[in-house]
C-alpha cells in the first residue's frame, strides 16, 4: 500500500505543509513518487511519521528527532521503550496533579480545611518570591523597576488572575506554534513575540525593543529563566529569544 500526502495528513492529523517541510529537511522523505511526481508514502513511512510525532509531542526539536531516528545502531523497539518511559513519566506527573485537584474538590465539598502542606505539595519547591531581592538589587535603580512597583502595588487578586491567564494562554499558543514547526523568524512567531512585549508594557513597565532584546538574551543565559520557558516546551527559550530579535529588527529597521 502507498498513500498520498493528503491521505497521510488526514491519518496523522498534521497539515500537508508540515509533511512537505519534513520532506524538504530530509526528516520524512516519501519512499515513492507517482508518474506525475506526487509524493507517495509507504507503511514504513507511516511508521517513521508515527515516531516523529511521538518525539515531537514529547518536545524534542526536529534536529534531535532526526538524529535519533537515523542512528544506524538504534533498535526501533528501543525508540518505543524510550517514548513509553517518557510518556509514562508525564502521565504520572499529570495523575498527581489530577489527584491533588480531586482531593481539593472533595475537601471543599465536605467542608474540610486542607493543611498548607496538602494544598501546595503538588507544586514542589517553586517559590515565586525567591528572586524578588535579586531583582531589586539588579534593577532597583531603573525607571522600569519603579514603574513596575508602582503599577503592581495596586493590582487586585482578579488582576493577577487575569495576568496569569493571559500568560498561560500565550504559552499554550507559543507551544502550538513550535509544534507546527514555525520558524522564530516567521510572521507567527514574531507576532507572539510582540504580544509578549505588549503584555509587559500593559501590566508592568514600558518595554522598549532594546529592553525586550535584553530580556530575550536573559531567558537563554540565565538557567532559571531558561528552565521556566523550556518547561512550557523544550527549546522555547531559544526560539522565543530569536523571535524577539527578529520582531525588534522589523520594528526598528
Amino acid at each position: 500500500m502507498n498513500y498520498s500526502v493528503g491521505q497521510v495528513a488526514g491519518f496523522a492529523g498534521v497539515t500537508v505543509r508540515t509533511l512537505h517541510h519534513y520532506d524538504a529537511i530530509g526528516l520524512l522523505v516519501p519512499s515513492e513518487r507517482s508518474h506525475a511526481g506526487h509524493r507517495r508514502y509507504s507503511d514504513a513511512d507511516l511508521d517513521r511519521l508515527q515516531q516523529i510525532l511521538f518525539y515531537r509531542e514529547l518536545g524534542f526539536p526536529l534536529e534531535e528527532v532526526a538524529a535519533l531516528l537515523d542512528d544506524p545502531d538504534a533498535d526501533p523497539r528501543a525508540h518505543l521503550r524510550r517514548q513509553h518511559e517518557l510518556l509514562t513519566a508525564r502521565i504520572e506527573k499529570l495523575r498527581k496533579m489530577a489527584a491533588a485537584v480531586e482531593h481539593a474538590m472533595e475537601a471543599r465539598t465536605m467542608g474540610i480545611d486542607l493543611t498548607p502542606e496538602e494544598r501546595f505539595e503538588v507544586f514542589g519547591d517553586n517559590d515565586p518570591e525567591q528572586y524578588a531581592e535579586e531583582v531589586e538589587q539588579r534593577w532597583g535603580d531603573t525607571d522600569e523597576y519603579a514603574d513596575s512597583q508602582r503599577r503592581t502595588a495596586s493590582y487586585t487578586k482578579e488582576d493577577w488572575k487575569r495576568i496569569q491567564a493571559e500568560a498561560a494562554d500565550w504559552g499554550e499558543r507559543y507551544g502550538a506554534l513550535m509544534s507546527a514547526d514555525e520558524p522564530p523568524t516567521g510572521e507567527a512567531a514574531m507576532t507572539l513575540a510582540e504580544e509578549h512585549r505588549q503584555h509587559i508594557c500593559t501590566w508592568f513597565y514600558e518595554c522598549s525593543y532594546d529592553i525586550h532584546r535584553c530580556l530575550g538574551e536573559m531567558y537563554v543565559s540565565d538557567e532559571r529563566f531558561k528552565a521556566f520557558y523550556d518547561a512550557l516546551r523544550p527549546g522555547l527559550a531559544e526560539h522565543l529569544r530569536d523571535a524577539i530579535v527578529a520582531n525588534a529588527a522589523r520594528h526598528t529597521a
